[in-house]
């Protein structure tokens, strides 16, 4: 009897597949003349660069978002950013759960691989709690919004704060308010406030908020120590986004002082105000309160690496993330101290956990490397242009140095494979193209050490 070869998708292919499809049918919906507010269709190469940067949240956008498109591209644009910030399987998740359809095992080894779990159990439960987490987040951020946004607006201002906040939650930096993401806001505390507490609980992963609540519900009020019970993925992440945020104002708060073109002519708290906001929103958000491009070249050095690092795992960000670097590291000094295992908060890191690391990292550098040469090949910008539009698609940032509107055909479409790919995540891009095939060699090959370094 002839043995028949069946063809499946692993689930890491159907995760991008699921990407793509929803890329191709947002950028069709973006091409009817219906979405465009002058009611002629938008080229249709403008209109997959468009629901490429929505529903990979990054926010890169050839055409102003507030004038292009008419008020059902707009929200044919928040659909793709909120479907691209959760994930098209955890939407569909959601509606299973919401039919009382039970999930089998397929479903449930999606959603563990979406979110990149190590473990099946409770996933319903935790699809519930994101899903339901992240509609009262953005609610409450557009309600604080409407208090700045109806004043100046009017009614209009409703659909800016939920735009917004929706936008802002996702990590995608796409706004309607006009042609300068959030400059006219920069010394809004309430905008301010607001938009950077939407981009870090987006950012900060969803089941750091999870272990958060669970320390919480368990400890007493008599113990204070909350810290010590989180889980070591949530310690690194607080730790981590923490010292990023303060480091990275710091820095651009000394680089900037006395730039007039950015922060210069400010008092001392606005400037405070624009810098933390930058540190923030480099972290894969993509919302400006300053020209990218007056920036000094030492901030623009800051905000690459906090492009590059990005947010945390299981959440709306991007980037390598933190988890990642800090890992890196810790295997970096136990190597350089000669030490046989990587520790941390005096848990040891697994030697899973140190190669996954290394492959997303490098995976991720390929990925950007063949943007930047792609770009400067084919392109005239500057390289300091077309290496911070090439990190700010790879880590889905949306930060621009006022480039992307200037691309041509072969640009833009280097830039949208630079956005899908970096969205879907290097490793996931690695094991979807990887053989699917069980490995049949069960016999080790010799090992022989090599010189590094």
């Amino acid at each position: 009897m002839k043995n028949k070869t069946k063809f499946s998708l692993s689930t890491t292919q159907i995760i991008l597949l699921s990407f793509l499809v929803t890329i191709l049918l947002g950028s069709l919906l973006l091409a009817l003349p219906i979405s465009s507010a002058n009611g002629s269709a938008v080229p249709y190469i403008d209109a997959l660069f468009t629901a490429t940067t929505a529903t990979c949240v990054t926010g890169l956008v050839t055409l102003p978002t507030a004038t292009t498109w008419s008020v059902f591209g707009q929200l044919v644009i928040l659909i793709l950013i909120q479907v691209g910030g959760l994930g098209v399987i955890t939407i569909i998740s959601g509606f299973m759960l919401m039919f009382n359809q039970k999930m089998g095992i397929k479903d449930r080894l999606l959603i563990k691989d979406a979110f990149n779990l190590n473990t099946m159990y409770g996933l319903g439960r935790f699809i519930k709690n994101v899903l339901i987490g992240t509609f009262l987040i953005e609610a409450l951020g557009a309600l604080l919004y409407m208090t700045v946004f109806v004043p100046e607006f009017g009614v209009r201002g409703i659909w800016i704060s939920i735009f917004n906040s929706v936008s802002a939650f996702c990590n995608a930096g796409i706004d309607i308010i006009g042609e300068n993401s959030l400059c006219d806001y920069a010394t809004n505390t309430v905008v301010n406030v607001v938009t950077s507490f939407l981009i870090i609980l987006g950012g900060i992963g969803f089941i750091v908020w999870w272990d958060i609540l669970r320390v919480l519900k368990g400890r007493t009020t008599k113990n204070k120590h909350i810290f010590r019970y989180l889980n070591l993925h949530t310690k690194i992440a607080i730790i981590t986004t923490l010292i990023l945020i303060v480091s990275g104002g710091l820095l651009i708060f000394v680089f900037e002082y006395n730039n007039p073109l950015t922060i210069g002519n400010m008092s001392v708290l606005d400037k405070l105000k624009v810098s933390f906001f930058q540190s923030i929103t480099t972290r894969t958000a993509g919302f400006a309160t300053v020209n990218q491009e007056s920036l000094t070249g030492a901030s623009t050095i800051v905000s690459l690496i906090l492009m590059f690092i990005g947010g945390s795992p299981v959440g709306t960000a991007g980037g390598v993330k933190t988890v990642t670097v800090v890992v890196l590291l810790c295997s970096a000094f136990a190597t350089i101290r000669n030490k046989s295992a990587a520790t941390i908060f005096n848990r040891t890191i697994s030697v899973d956990s140190i190669c996954k690391a290394v492959s997303v990292v490098s995976m991720f550098v390929v990925i950007l490397f063949c943007a930047i040469l792609l770009l400067i090949a084919t392109t005239d910008f500057s390289i300091t242009d077309v290496l911070y539009e090439s990190v700010s698609a790879a880590a889905t940032v949306g930060l621009s140095r006022n480039l992307t509107a200037k691309l041509h055909l072969v640009g833009k479409i280097i830039i949208i494979l630079a956005m899908y790919f970096g969205r879907i995540g290097p490793i996931s891009l690695a094991i979807a193209f990887a053989s699917s095939g069980p490995n049949q060699n069960v016999i080790s090959a010799p090992e022989e050490d090599i010189s590094i370094g």
